[in-house]
C-alpha cells in the first residue's frame, strides 16, 4: 500500500503545486493510496510513526516535502524493516533526494516511487547529545559553521524570496560567507575508532552520509551512503581571511589537501568541545551543545 506524507508548505508555494501533481498522476493511473498532510513542526513524525505501526507488511511511504520533513519522517519511522521510503522532492536544498539521484521532475519522482523494486538498503547516522536528545539523519550532521548556516537558514528572508525563484540553494552560500566572518571558534577533542586528536579553533565537523549539503555543497565527494562509515570533514585553525579563500574550492570538492582540512571515514565520532557549539542533523537545529557523538547505522533503511 502507498502512503503519502505531505507538507504542502515548503518551498513557497511549490510543494502545493507539486502535490496536485502528483494526485493527477496517481488518478491517471488508478493508483490506490492514503495522504496525510503535515500540519505543524513535528507532525511528519507522527504520521510517520503512526504509518509504521499499521498493520501492513509492504509500507510504500512516499514524502512530498524537502530534506527537514524527510529528517522528521525518518525519526517517526522506529521500524524500519517494514517501510520502503520514496521521495518526491520539494524542497530548497533536495541534498537527500540529489544523494539518491531522485529527479526534481514531478513524472519522474512519482514513477520511481511507485517502482515495485524493494529498495536499496542504506545507511542512516545517529547524533546522541549531552542532555540525552538522539536524533537520526539521512544526509549529515555537524557543529560549528555548518550548523550555525542551517539554524540561520531556517528562518532567512533571504530564503524565502530566493525560493520564490527556485535559487533557495544560495541562501546557503550567501549565510555562509557571512557566518565565516561572525561566528565563534573553540577548541575540540575528537575520539574515533583511529584514536584522538586535539582541533584548535575548530571551524566545523560534518558527519555525512552522503556526499553534499547546504544545497550540493560537496563536502565529502566520495562519502558512501551504504558503506558502514560516515565521511568526516573538519577545519580548524584556519583565518577568518583564508577560510574565505576556501569557500570557492569548498563548493567545488576541492578543499581536501588544504592546510587545517581533514577528512576521514569512520563508524563514529565523539566530539568534546571547550564551550557550546551549534550542532544540526539534516539542517534541522538541535541546540547548542558541548559533547556530541555521531554514529553509523548501517543499511538500516530501504529507499525505493
Amino acid at each position: 500500500m502507498y502512503y503519502f506524507i505531505v507538507n504542502e508548505s515548503g518551498g513557497s508555494g511549490r510543494a502545493r503545486k507539486t502535490w496536485i501533481e502528483v494526485k493527477t498522476i496517481l488518478k491517471t493511473r488508478d493508483v490506490s493510496y492514503k495522504a496525510f498532510r503535515t500540519e505543524y513542526e513535528g507532525h511528519a513524525s507522527l504520521l510517520a510513526e503512526k504509518i509504521a505501526a499499521l498493520a501492513d507488511d509492504d509500507i510504500r511511504l512516499i514524502v512530498v516535502g524537502g530534506d527537514g520533513t524527510i529528517n522528521e519522517v525518518i525519526n517517526g519511522i522506529g521500524d524500519y524493516s517494514k517501510i520502503k521510503l520514496g521521495i518526491i522532492p520539494t524542497g530548497s536544498g533536495n541534498d537527500f533526494a540529489r544523494g539518491f539521484n531522485i529527479s526534481k521532475n514531478v513524472k519522474s519522482a512519482v514513477d520511481r516511487a511507485l517502482s515495485s523494486e524493494d529498495g536499496k538498503a542504506v545507511d542512516l547516522g545517529k547524533v546522541i547529545l549531552d542532555d540525552g536528545t538522539e536524533r537520526y539523519f539521512g544526509i549529515s550532521a555537524g557543529v560549528g559553521l555548518d550548523a550555525i548556516v542551517c539554524k540561520k537558514a531556517l528562518d532567512s528572508k533571504q530564503k524565502v524570496f530566493l525560493n520564490r525563484f527556485g535559487l533557495g540553494r544560495l541562501t546557503y552560500l550567501l549565510l555562509t560567507v557571512e557566518t565565516v566572518f561572525s561566528m565563534e571558534k573553540t577548541n575540540a577533542r575528537i575520539e574515533t575508532e583511529n584514536g584522538i586528536s586535539k582541533l584548535s579553533n575548530i571551524i566545523f565537523l560534518a558527519a555525512m552520509n552522503m556526499k553534499a549539503e547546504g544545497g550540493g555543497v560537496p563536502m565529502t565527494p566520495d562519502a558512501s551512503y551504504d558503506d558502514g562509515y560516515l565521511s568526516i570533514c573538519s577545519a580548524y585553525d584556519i583565518s577568518r581571511p583564508k577560510a574565505f579563500t576556501y569557500l570557492p574550492f569548498l563548493a567545488c570538492g576541492k578543499h581536501y589537501g588544504f592546510k587545517n582540512v581533514l577528512k576521514s571515514d569512520v563508524s563514529f565520532v565523539d566530539i568534546t568541545l571547550e564551550k557550546p557549539v551549534t550542532v544540526h542533523a539534516d539542517g534541522e537545529y538541535l541546540g547548542e551543545h558541548s559533547h556530541i557523538r555521531m554514529e553509523c547505522i548501517k543499511r538500516v533503511l530501504k529507499i525505493l
